[in-house]
This record gives structure tokens, sequence and C-alpha cells, in this order.
């Protein structure tokens, strides 16, 4: 059994493009596509393969888009198990600007998922024959699934012993937190949402997450900054990490390289602030990449001795 289980309920198939300038009405030449296999924590288990780790992926699929996402996901090399669904699998697409160095980003609804799908998702994780170190589950619910089963999902992941791991926002956060899991990996408009305050500096950024992990709702809180860097609060004590200076080519997928190599780190063993680093350098090298390539891990390992912590 893999180390690491990544479960995504509402994956994508990502396509990239170019064109050299968007604008309403003309038809809009752009560059070939790029397409690559999407969704949370399909993202995640596409950083740990890339870092050489141990890890399974399980997503639902459906149609053929959804024929399409397992050939990808094969393509990447990822062990997979897929909850087939009826409805299409989703489709998102980026497109960059080049006149304007914009980038923009359209993400279409998931498809709806009948009860007995959802419900399968839920049976596969609690199912799998040997029992993971982390089971990670990141990203949007597909139309039809209760706001409520990120937290089955942490449940069935503490009975079996392993380190729940959650990248989600709104209702679908809230109700982890009430369950109460490892690791969870806000950005600041989501921790802005969960405790209902403006958090204005960061002082206001640590007493929110300090009061999440007293409340035992998650033991460690890695909170994303975007171009202010990154947060680590865990047992009483806090750590800053600076943004790397970095020219952005796409800012697509960070969030999940971030996370990605953090749990990849973890599952081997590093320390909590180590893992940190690793995901602060991992979030910053897929700015590198354009369109949906996340991180590069050479990038990583070359921009890892850049990232310098600072203890609150």
């Amino acid at each position: 059994m893999a180390d690491i289980i990544t479960l995504t309920i509402n994956p994508s198939i990502d396509a990239s493009t170019s064109v050299d300038r968007v604008a309403p009405i003309h038809k809009l030449r752009c560059a070939a596509p790029h397409r690559d296999p999407g969704g949370g924590g399909i993202n995640v288990a596409r950083i740990v393969i890339r870092f050489g780790g141990d890890v399974k992926a399980l997503c639902t699929a459906g149609g053929a888009t959804g024929a399409l996402l397992r050939q990808l996901i094969d393509r990447e090399g990822i062990p997979r198990h897929v909850i087939p669904v009826t409805e299409e699998t989703r489709e998102s697409f980026t497109v960059f600007e080049e006149a304007s160095g914009q980038e923009y980003r359209f993400l279409l609804p998931g498809p709806q998922l009948r009860a007995e799908e959802w419900r399968q998702c839920l049976s596969a994780l609690a199912g799998l024959e040997d029992d993971p170190r982390f089971v990670v589950a990141s990203g949007s619910l597909s139309p039809g699934t209760p706001s409520d089963f990120y937290a089955h999902v942490a449940r069935i992941a503490k009975e079996r012993g392993a380190k729940a791991v959650l990248d989600t926002s709104g209702p679908s956060l809230a109700s982890v937190l009430e369950e109460g899991v490892y690791l969870i990996k806000p950005n600041l408009r989501e921790l802005r949402e969960l405790v209902g305050a403006s958090l204005e500096d960061e002082c206001a950024w640590v007493e929110a997450c300090r009061r999440l992990t007293e409340a035992g709702c998650a033991e460690i809180i890695a909170l994303t900054l975007g171009d202010q860097g990154a947060l680590l609060v865990t047992n009483g004590q806090a750590w800053r990490a600076a943004a790397l200076p970095i020219r952005a080519a796409s800012a697509v997928g960070a969030g999940d390289s971030f996370l990605g190599a953090m749990v990849w780190a973890l599952a081997m063993g590093r320390s909590v602030v180590d893992a940190f680093r690793y995901g602060v350098a991992a979030g910053s090298a897929a700015l590198l990449s354009p369109g949906t390539g996340l991180c590069r891990r050479d990038d990583v390992e070359r921009l890892y001795p850049d990232v310098a912590l600072r203890a609150l």
C-alpha cells in the first residue's frame, strides 16, 4: 500500500494555451494546447511522484473526458483507483495573454454526483487493503456532494491510523475542523472566511491559526500568503517564510505544488519545519512553469536553500 493516498472527488482535464491578446467577439488564434490531469489531489500526487514518493490517487471519472483523465494520470506514472460516475468529468482551461503577461483561468463546474457515487468514494477509501500513513483530500466538491464529505474522509483516515491532510475551503473546511485533522493549508482569503475576521496583519494571522490548533481543529496549519510568503503554526510555535523573488510564468498549481512537496517531505520523515521549507520552495518553483505544469523537482531543490524562516 502507498504511504500517501490522495482523494479527488472533482477532478478535471486542465488545458492551457496562449494567445496574443484576449478580446471579445473576434476569433482568437491560440497556441497548441497542453493538457494535464487536474484537481487538487491529483496534482498533489503528480508532485509526490516527481519526488520519488509512494502515492496512489483515488478519483472519480466519467464519460469521454473521464477516459482522457485516466490516460493522462497514467502518462504521469501515478497508480490510481478510479470511481466511475455517470456524468462527464469537467474541463478547465488557462489562457496566457502574451501582450499583457496576464493569465486568465476558466473553471467549469463538475459533474452532478449521485448519492451512491460519492458514497462509493468513501467506501473505496475505507476499503483499502492496507493502511496509508497520509490521506490527502484536496480540491472542490462536485455538485451533489454534501458539504461535510471531507469530514467523513477525515474520520475514515483517523480510523485507519492515517494522518488526514485537507486543502479545501468554505463549509467543507469548517466541517473538517469540527472533526479535527493533522494538517490544513488555507490561503489568507479562506482563513478569513473561516474565522469571520479581516485578519489585517501578521499578528492576527498567527493568533487565528493558534486558536484553531489549540482548539484541536488541526495540529498543523500552513497558511499560504501569495507574494507575502507563507506561515506555519503548530504546537504553540510559528514560523514565517518570506516570498522568494521569482518572475512568475504562471500561478496555476502553486498551492498544490506546495502541499505535495510538504506531504512528501513529511512522509520521508523530515521535520515539520523542514517540510514547510520544501513546500515554500515548491510553491515558488511552480511559478516558473507555464500553464498547468506544476513545479519541477530540480527547481525545488535549487530554491530550497534560499527559503529563510523567521520564528515568531
